[in-house]
């Protein structure tokens, strides 16, 4: 069994809060892969289901963000979990909006929804680093994370939440860089090396009349042999 956290605040006056794209990104899991409907317990909201073979419980707090430990830790602890069968979704300042980086312990980097968790399970769960981006100065981070995305983000925001979701079963059986390849795949699509359109069209090859006139030598004009009477009567025709 396997329990995906993600961090966010409750209510409808932050559902699309920055901080929030943790709960947005359970919020596809659980519609992707058709998990059974969100129900109040451990001071927050669950859904079960399944990942391939992994039985999986999500789970957002509605502790507020700065207590969600109590809630994580409440539902490791019913569930008899260790912290390495915790993944945490949340949101990356220091990652640019729309990349997406997986990590395993380690610190909280100021993330009062990881200073949560830490004092209550410690630090061996995984992460879900969400970027979001930098407003530039700390003393603008309280305000830039607790405002809505801006309307011109909801294209990327799709795309990556929809490679979480693509990726999440692989997340769920531990294998980190397929559940990025399926990210990947989602916010970055190699481009096609053929097509029409700017691309590089393919020679059509040359008709046999072509070739022909091609690999002829040039010639210049016949030479003028005609007597000046003879050019003038022509003149005069």
């Amino acid at each position: 069994m396997h329990l995906f956290a993600g961090l966010g605040n409750p209510g409808a006056k932050y559902a699309r809060n920055r901080h929030n794209i943790g709960f947005m990104a359970l919020d596809r899991i659980a519609a992707d892969h058709g998990f059974a409907p969100w129900r109040a317990r451990f001071q927050g909201e669950v859904a079960e289901g399944r990942l391939g073979e992994v039985k999986v419980i999500l789970l957002k707090p509605h502790t507020f963000m700065n207590l969600s430990g109590q809630s994580v830790g409440e539902a490791m602890r019913f569930y008899k979990l260790a912290p390495e069968d915790i993944t945490v979704f949340h949101d990356e300042l220091d990652l640019a909006p729309g990349k997406c980086r997986v990590k395993q312990g380690g610190g909280h980097a100021g993330h009062n929804g990881l200073r949560s968790i830490h004092a209550h399970i410690g630090e061996a769960y995984a992460r879900v680093r969400i970027g979001i981006g930098h407003p530039g100065h700390k003393d603008r981070v309280a305000g830039y994370v607790l405002h809505d995305f801006a309307k011109a983000d909801e294209a990327w925001i799709d795309d990556l939440l929809r490679g979480i979701s693509d990726g999440a079963t692989a997340l769920a059986q531990g294998d980190g860089a397929r559940f990025m390849n399926a990210v990947s795949l989602r916010t970055a699509p190699p481009r096609s090396s053929g097509g029409s359109g700017g691309g590089a069209r393919a020679a059509t090859p040359a008709r046999s009349d072509d070739r022909a006139r091609a690999a002829a030598p040039e010639t210049g004009p016949a030479p003028d042999d005609r007597s000046p009477l003879q050019k003038l009567k022509d003149h005069f025709k």
